[in-house]
């Protein structure tokens, strides 16, 4: 396999990250501080860390975690053709499943995507590979996580 193999796997994976933070900044109005993306077998994972916005916070300050936990699996519910539509069109494969989950200690919301079939086995050798060998294989282009998108309400 060779190293042009191994760019695409890896270039891939920043992609699908950092679309996902222009997405959850234009539709959510705050993206995630750190996003990174993880090809394994037919899942693809996205892991983003410091996505909350003040007033979920806020409540979960005041022990509402429920609240802020309902509201986001309601969002990305309604989110969920719009992502997988995102997801297919940059990976060129099909999406069985989508499902997301929040945490809040750690802070960490986790998008997973399901696919009718096993990634092509040099995609994953070659993300595995990089991942390896470099560890910021997989995060967003940090210029997604500074650059303003329509609807992006709160900077930081």
């Amino acid at each position: 396999m060779g190293e042009e193999q191994d760019v695409a796997g890896m270039d891939l994976l920043s992609r699908l990250s950092t679309e996902m933070v222009r997405a959850q900044k234009k539709y959510f109005g705050r993206g995630p501080s750190e996003t990174k993306s993880y090809m394994l077998d037919d899942f693809l994972l996205i892991v983003m860390r410091g996505s909350q916005t003040q007033a979920e916070r806020t409540m979960i300050e005041f022990g509402q975690e429920n609240l802020v936990r309902e509201f986001r699996q309601q969002f990305e519910n309604e989110m969920t053709s719009r992502l997988v539509d995102m997801v297919e069109d940059l990976t060129g494969r099909n999406v069985r499943g989508y499902q997301s989950q929040v945490l809040f200690d750690p802070e960490v919301v986790i998008e997973i995507f399901f696919f009718e079939a096993p990634a092509d086995q040099s995609e994953i050798e070659a993300t595995a590979r990089g991942q390896l060998e470099d560890p910021s294989v997989g995060e967003a282009a940090t210029d997604a996580q500074d650059e303003d998108v329509p609807g992006d309400i709160e900077a930081g």
